[in-house]
């Protein structure tokens, strides 16, 4: 009989890459992913991993054995969502997990709902960059994800996942008040090509979607700032430090002396919010019930 707990750590390793990073992302220690693995392997009656150096490396057997655990996962996944539906209304757990700029825009009010609609169902919400949120859904630390395209996100038909686009984000410039290009009601993005940037860090999904846009409008941004927050990132727009792309879903703080200006003609910067779950389990009843109402929230904001 196969532990499918045993399974889970073979398939995180698999994208972690070594037992160190699979223990952390699965918040166990380093010698229990290790004796999971070793029952596992001797479980089957093959060997599923050799070392490299510090580093490990799957078998071509343990391959084909990962090939098979996405479908086994997924038939889990529904098995435990026709259980959880027999209880009726949804009820437990669901947790959430998001950027910072959903969290605010679409989490929380579909936080609110979801206690309204189902006071049975106890949600938690978590602020992660859209690679860990992954992360997060893979190794069922997290139910349902609100995530941005990056570089390294999984591929599309990705057999681990169920993803649906929730709405698209689309990106104003934001300059100091009395900035020239304020005399205009929208401007392109390539008018403020001579302007200083500033920027979120790189491993932020906004900093790809910026250097993309901008070689698309012809030209590459002279960046003088790497900021974390929002908030600070307007607080050095509104000194004249420089200027950037703000995410429509993030409001601007009223004390600060900065203008947000459409962007008209091609490219005109989006974020493409989605909703991630594990392939199996978007018919759970408390699963359902938190993308059903992240959608009507979502309707809400666009329609706004």
């Amino acid at each position: 009989m196969i532990d499918l707990r045993r399974l889970r750590v073979l398939r995180v390793l698999a994208d972690e890459g070594t037992i160190t990073a699979t223990a952390a992302a699965l918040y166990l220690t380093p010698s229990a992913v290790s004796q999971q693995l070793r029952h596992l392997s001797r479980d089957l009656g093959v060997e599923l991993l050799r070392r490299e150096g510090r580093r490990v490396r799957l078998t071509p057997e343990a391959q084909i054995l990962l090939r098979y655990t996405e479908e086994l996962y997924a038939h889990w996944e529904r098995a435990r969502a026709d259980l959880a539906a027999r209880g009726g209304e949804p009820m437990g757990e669901l947790r959430l997990c998001a950027v910072s700029s959903a969290i605010a825009a679409l989490a929380t009010p579909a936080l609110s709902r979801l206690r309204q609609a189902f006071p049975k169902l106890d949600v938690h919400i978590r602020e992660e960059e859209s690679g860990d949120c992954y992360e997060l859904v893979v190794a069922e630390q997290a139910d349902i994800a609100v995530v941005l395209p990056t570089s390294d996100s999984p591929p599309e038909g990705d057999p681990r996942f169920e993803r649906e686009p929730l709405l698209d984000d689309v990106q104003d410039l934001l300059v100091p008040a009395g900035h020239p290009l304020t005399e205009v009601d929208s401007v392109s993005l390539a008018n403020a090509a001579g302007e200083a940037w500033i920027v979120k860090p790189y491993n932020n999904d906004t900093y790809p979607l910026l250097v993309t846009a901008c070689a698309t409008a012809g030209f590459t941004p002279r960046i003088s700032h790497h900021v974390k927050e929002w908030f600070a990132v307007s607080a050095l727009v509104a000194e004249g430090a420089g200027v950037c792309l703000l995410p429509r879903l993030v409001p601007i703080p009223e004390a600060h002396g900065v203008v947000r200006i459409p962007l008209h003609g091609e490219p005109r910067p989006a974020r493409r919010f989605s909703t991630c779950v594990r392939k199996g389990s978007e018919t759970s009843p408390a699963i359902a019930a938190g993308l059903a109402v992240l959608r009507e929230v979502a309707t809400d904001v666009l329609a706004a």
